[in-house]
């Protein structure tokens, strides 16, 4: 006696012919729990361990390093698994930056017996601006280094998005949007510094910023972010969210298809990595002492990307390495070579997209593959 079986619906069927059909939407040179913890491992010893062994100059450069390293890991998430070529994070590193910026003049002032920071008394500004006065709160500044940049981000992403608009076009659009934004931040002398910026802290959430106890402190809180965002980082990739990620640079006319928003999914990503391009300017305030427009705009942006490239975006590690590595020998050879460091940049960027499409990340990656299968 034959039992019937019921026929499978069309949207389970061609869901799974998607499936066997695109064997690319897997997570390529996704590492598993153990690699990914062990490379974290690995890279938590190295940072925790440099206070012991760099000068006080030193260990800022790599506290500075450490923040374009949290940026580099937003950007191999919108890049790498979104295809999102994104030449605006300087515009939302800005944001958190500004806001730390302003929160942390109104506390200096604060503690002096002062209403308005003292770059405004001699600009002949006697009022605070309204939009200033939500920053002298530390928790309402904190929330919104994040929440303002992942704002923006949802706002320009998804109607971006939305109208189906990508590659060359996105980036363009983000490069406009760092360079509109640096002319804006320009003509603000009176309530943002202009071209000077935003400097002159003396303290950070109460703490004296010329302690050096204090400074090794904000070293390690930037280190920990950093860990933090790339274990996020990592279950996001290997979530069902960064399949369809994955499967939306890949194929997004099929996601589309299957009933998935590509612009959503898109959209998620973008302001994932926006949000964490905020964390980083607002951590870099602090370290260095100064937040201005040449810090946001268009050129920053660019760095940024070309660090990923040559790093790895397509790896979890890679865009951190490529920050690293990059920003250290930007710092070595800019003082001795100041006017070839722009070339070695972009000689960097072309030797990197013909010989080494994948990255520094791609060689280690590579080794691996071989010696597992010989």
């Amino acid at each position: 006696m034959s039992t019937a079986t019921s026929a499978p619906t069309p949207q389970k069927s061609e869901k799974a012919a998607f499936r066997r059909k695109t064997p690319q939407l897997k997570v390529t040179n996704a590492l598993n729990l153990r690699q990914a913890g062990l490379g974290l491992a690995a890279l938590a010893a190295l940072l925790l361990c440099a206070p012991l062994v760099l000068t006080s100059f030193q260990l800022n450069l790599m506290a500075r390093l450490v923040c374009y390293a949290i940026v580099a890991v937003g950007i191999g998430l919108a890049w790498g698994r979104g295809g999102m070529l994104t030449l605006g994070q300087g515009v939302f590193f800005g944001i958190g930056a500004y806001i730390m910026a302003m929160h942390m003049l109104l506390s200096d002032a604060a503690l002096v017996g002062q209403e308005i920071p003292s770059f405004m008394s001699l600009t002949g500004t006697t009022e605070l601006p309204w939009w200033w006065k939500p920053f002298a709160n530390p928790t309402v500044a904190l929330i919104s280094v994040v929440a303002i940049p992942g704002l923006v981000a949802f706002v320009l992403g998804f109607s971006i998005f939305k109208r189906r608009i990508k590659g060359a076009y996105f980036a363009i659009l983000n490069q406009a949007l760092a360079a509109a934004v640096v002319v804006l931040l320009v003509g603000q002398q009176d309530t943002l510094g202009g071209s000077n910026g935003l400097s002159g802290f003396r303290s950070f959430l109460g703490f004296a910023l010329y302690d050096p106890v204090n400074r090794v402190m904000l070293y390690l809180t930037a280190v920990g972010f950093l860990l933090g965002l790339i274990a996020v980082s990592y279950w996001l990739m290997r979530s069902r969210y960064g399949e369809l990620l994955v499967a939306t640079r890949d194929a997004e006319e099929r996601v589309r298809f299957l009933g998935y928003d590509p612009a959503l999914i898109k959209t998620a990503a973008y302001v994932i990595a926006a949000m964490m391009a905020g964390i980083a300017g607002a951590l870099y305030v602090p370290i260095m002492g100064i937040i201005s427009p040449a810090e946001i705009g268009v050129v920053p942006s660019i760095v940024f990307v070309i660090a990923v490239a040559a790093g790895g975006r397509a790896s979890l590690f890679g865009p951190v390495i490529g920050a690293l590595v990059l920003g250290w020998l930007q710092s070595s050879l800019a003082q001795t070579f100041p006017s070839v460091w722009s070339y070695f940049q972009g000689a960097i960027l072309v030797l990197v997209i013909v010989l080494l499409p994948g990255g520094i990340a791609s060689l280690s990656w590579k080794k691996f593959r071989k010696g597992k299968t010989s």
